[in-house]
């Protein structure tokens, strides 16, 4: 992009207004980091720099920044139609959409309910789990089961089967009858595997001698888990991990859900990591990258058993599941969702993210000895390299990478705690991975 043509504010905001998510506001607004207008590969600053995108946005611009195919079919519908009730009424391109997502899904997962986020998608699976036991007659699965460490969101459903401590602590009780998973992280055992770790399998047969044992299976509607958990710092399913999952809750008839928000849409080369670990879950949750992020929109893809229980179960002219949204299926979002997995599918990115992936971990394997490098893990174009904390700073010395890398460098990383996470738009060049982890190195080595 010719920095000519990129907005140039005429005065420094009022950042005094914003309440930022996630973000530490006071710290943030004592120098604010501004990003006016991105294109491709890469961000654009209010002091006129070019950043490199090392993270698609939040894990979601997964074909680029502001693809012309997207950017048209969005202005294209918002000149023909703004916005259409979802509620006793549709609009085609809200079908449309659906079936498109459909086409890249595994098999049978051919039944889609749209919602406006991720975290709305997790509450939406959540409710489509236990309302789908008791329609079938089976009231008594009442019991959801998350993982430590697990990130599903925000809503209260998410925050409850999700197991990061610091979503929950400061919203007192959540949702009752929910338990947890170990988490499959093993450093000991796994630091700097490429690719799935070798060890830890035998972790999901707790599942069935631990959990299933103390409540009873009977009890239990569903498990919830990310194939990759991504937002706690790219922690991997050791493998046969979720095989092991599949064939516990195939055992006692409860459903699997896979979040893929992150692993969707391309991120380890395949459109879904169901397809990647040749698993299928009973229900995938997806958002971020169903879009390219252009439109905030979620989805949870269903089977269609499933789907008609509901169907099955209510009177003729009856409402068959009281639960939507008012932006649900909106115009732009599915015009937007429409046009990003045309990108996708005539584009080959998937592809082209499979082909890159052997040359990513390399070079982020290539990190390994620079200073204060615990671990590094990786798959696809995913990965996390932990640092060792500062003693009685947890967290203190990711974020002074993450700043340096900014200000000094001109790249974007993500930092959860002392975990840098990198997970850059699938149409990263070997150049620019090489720019991104080099100037990374760099960083590290002036630490």
């Amino acid at each position: 992009m010719d920095a000519r043509a990129m907005p140039q504010p005429s005065d420094k905001p009022d950042t005094s207004h914003f309440w930022m998510p996630f973000t530490a506001n006071r710290q943030f607004k004592n120098k604010p980091r501004m990003l006016v207008a991105a294109s491709g590969m890469y961000y654009y600053s209010d002091d006129g720099r070019q950043i490199l995108d090392g993270t698609a946005g939040l894990w979601c611009v997964n074909a680029g920044h502001c693809h012309p195919k997207i950017t048209e079919a969005i202005q294209r519908q918002a000149g023909a139609m703004d916005y259409a009730p979802a509620f006793q009424m549709g609009h085609p391109l809200v079908f449309e959409a659906a079936s498109a997502l459909v086409s890249i899904a595994p098999e049978g997962l051919n039944r889609v309910f749209f919602c406006n986020d991720g975290s709305e998608a997790v509450d939406t699976s959540l409710k489509i789990a236990l309302a789908y036991h008791r329609v079938r007659g089976d009231g008594l699965r009442h019991r959801l089961i998350g993982r430590e460490r697990g990130y599903h969101g925000v809503g209260f459903g998410g925050i409850s089967v999700g197991g990061i401590a610091g979503n929950r602590k400061h919203f007192g009780p959540a949702l009752p009858a929910v338990d947890h998973l170990r988490h499959p992280l093993d450093i000991a055992r796994n630091a700097f595997t490429r690719g799935l770790p070798q060890q830890g399998a035998e972790l999901a047969d707790e599942l069935e001698q631990r959990l299933l044992a103390l409540h009873d299976p009977a009890t239990v509607a569903a498990v919830i888990v990310e194939p990759i958990q991504g937002s706690t710092g790219v922690i991997l399913p050791p493998a046969g991990y979720l095989q092991k999952l599949r064939a516990i809750c195939d055992k006692y008839g409860i459903l699997l859900i896979f979040d893929e928000v992150i692993t969707g849409f391309g991120r380890l080369g395949a459109a879904f990591g169901a397809g990647y670990f040749d698993v299928m879950p009973d229900m995938i949750i997806c958002a971020k990258g169903l879009t390219n992020a252009a439109v905030p929109m979620g989805a949870v893809l269903v089977r269609q058993e499933i789907h008609d229980a509901f169907m099955d179960a209510a009177p003729e002219n009856a409402i068959e599941f009281f639960h939507g949204y008012t932006y649900t299926g909106h115009p732009l979002a599915s015009a937007a969702a429409i046009a990003a997995i045309d990108v996708y599918t005539s584009e080959g990115l998937f592809e082209q993210a499979a082909a890159m992936a052997p040359f990513f971990e390399q070079a982020a394997h290539s990190l390994k000895g620079l200073p204060y490098i615990k671990d590094i893990r990786n798959l696809g174009l995913v990965c996390g390299i932990e640092l060792e904390s500062i003693p009685g700073q947890p967290g203190a010395r990711a974020f002074n990478v993450f700043l340096k890398c900014f200000w000094e460098k001109n790249i974007l990383i993500r930092t959860t705690g002392d975990i840098i996470a990198l997970s850059p738009p699938l149409i990263i060049n070997q150049m620019q991975t090489e720019q991104l982890f080099g100037a990374l190195a760099e960083v590290l080595r002036g630490l």
